[in-house]
């Protein structure tokens, strides 16, 4: 099912892709706050500063103050002058806009990464689908949902073309908050096995194959998030 909405105005893109972007000693941070968010551990409704934060978590300032912002740019977070931080809070209609774009940008990449599959891209690929199989068994549903969103990331990074894969960085971190916000959890879901079945029609160079089973991920998606569809486990 294809949403009919569009984005309503432009939004600002980060000046690297989440997930991989941070460097040492904030790269272990990002994850850590991030899958925090997911989990709700850290929810719209939390009073936090960069203090508490960085008690929390056992970092610099500093290293708190570049994640928070990253995640800012990538509508995590919304930081104001003179306000807290807050975790953003994606209504119905953001999410429809987002998928809509979302769909867009992914037919084009996964049929450009079919062009184009790279060994070393593929094997960082299945990588990512072993951590993400090994979240949903130990029911870590925030590192799931992150590392779901990473696989769609590193697929578009793979496809070479960089404005594309920049746009759809700044849409899949706010997918997976909305996954989050629909509560359950992570035993059992076979989102994994759609991304290994999406891996191996990239591997062939089946572009056609590719596509439909990304409409197909979309859709699930789509159902969870939109018409609250819930008899199936989506991550990402």
């Amino acid at each position: 099912m294809n949403s009919l909405a569009s984005p309503s105005h432009p939004r600002q893109m980060s000046a690297a892709l989440p997930f991989s972007s941070l460097r040492a000693p904030d790269d272990d941070l990002y994850p850590r706050l991030f899958d925090a968010i997911l989990e709700q551990r850290i929810d719209p409704s939390s009073r936090f500063t960069e203090d508490s934060l960085k008690q929390m978590f056992g970092a610099s300032r500093a290293d708190v103050r570049r994640v928070l912002t990253q995640l800012c740019n990538e509508h995590v977070i919304v930081l104001r002058t003179n306000h807290r931080p807050r975790v953003a809070e994606p209504d119905a209609e953001q999410n429809r806009q987002t998928l809509h774009a979302r769909r867009l940008a992914e037919n084009t990449l996964v049929r450009l990464a079919c062009q184009r599959p790279q060994a070393d891209g593929l094997k960082r690929l299945r990588a990512l689908i072993e951590r993400e199989r090994q979240a949903v068994e130990q029911d870590q549903r925030g590192a799931a949902i992150r590392l779901s969103g990473e696989f769609h990331l590193q697929l578009a990074r793979m496809a070479g073309n960089a404005p594309l894969a920049h746009f759809l960085g700044s849409l899949v971190p706010l997918t997976s908050l909305a996954i989050a916000r629909c509560g359950g959890t992570t035993h059992n879901c076979c989102a994994w096995q759609e991304h290994l079945a999406l891996v191996e029609a990239v591997e062939s160079g089946d572009a056609c194959r590719a596509s439909m089973l990304m409409n197909q991920h979309l859709d699930h998606l789509e159902d969870t998030l939109l018409y609250s569809v819930n008899d199936r486990c989506v991550v990402g």
